[in-house]
């Protein structure tokens, strides 16, 4: 059993990333799709400047996923789970609704997607450190970090339900004005604190 459980933390994180790599080339190509059809887009108009930000947006999220994914597997070894393998799947639906989504018509539920992204993504990251931290291979990084306590994930819920909350009130009121165009670079800026942060967690795991 011991071969066995080797060989998964050998192999995993590499079938991981080619998953992961399929879906999101999957999902840069349906965003490109999306933009090119989408005529209203190279006109000088207030929706055509809150759909270039929900683009930028979409696509700083997908990169934001696969560099989590990435620092996430060549950083930690663990005994992945059945689950492993079907989060990508689900974060790829998620991921191409969230392109499907891209207009002023859908903004409220291109940010409830956004919200579900987040949320899926937070709760990957902590199981995924929970059975790093379970493995000694990855004692160098954890004995120098506490374990995560509810307090930690109170920014996540927060922003979580931000999202939601603005969804809703763009899907309900149908409003497209100055607080869609907030709402959407907040998310944005969300995104690039999130970059930042995944930045900072590599810088700890491999500094001298």
């Amino acid at each position: 059993m011991k071969l066995i459980r080797d060989r998964t933390k050998e192999h995993s994180p590499m079938v991981l990333l080619t998953l992961l790599s399929i879906v999101q080339a999957l999902a840069l190509e349906l965003l490109w799709s999306q933009v090119r059809e989408s005529a209203y887009l190279f006109d000088m108009s207030w929706p055509a400047l809150l759909t270039w930000i929900q683009v930028a947006a979409s696509f700083l999220g997908i990169v934001v996923i696969w560099v989590v994914y990435a620092s996430i597997t060549m950083r930690f070894r663990w005994v992945p789970s059945t689950s492993d393998s079907v989060y990508p799947f689900i974060i790829g639906v998620l991921e191409f609704t969230l392109v499907e989504t891209l207009s002023p018509e859908y903004m409220g539920w291109w940010f409830v997607c956004l919200a579900l992204i987040f949320g899926l993504m937070t709760w990957v990251s902590h199981m995924t450190m929970r059975r790093a931290r379970l493995d000694g291979e990855n004692d160098e990084f954890f004995t120098s970090l506490e374990p995560a306590t509810p307090r930690d994930f109170y920014p996540a819920f927060i922003i979580i339900f931000g999202l939601i909350l603005v969804g809703a009130y763009l899907t309900v009121s149908g409003d497209r004005g100055i607080v869609a165009l907030i709402a959407v670079i907040a998310a944005l800026a969300v995104l690039v604190r999130q970059l930042i942060v995944t930045a900072r967690f590599w810088e700890m795991s491999v500094a001298d």
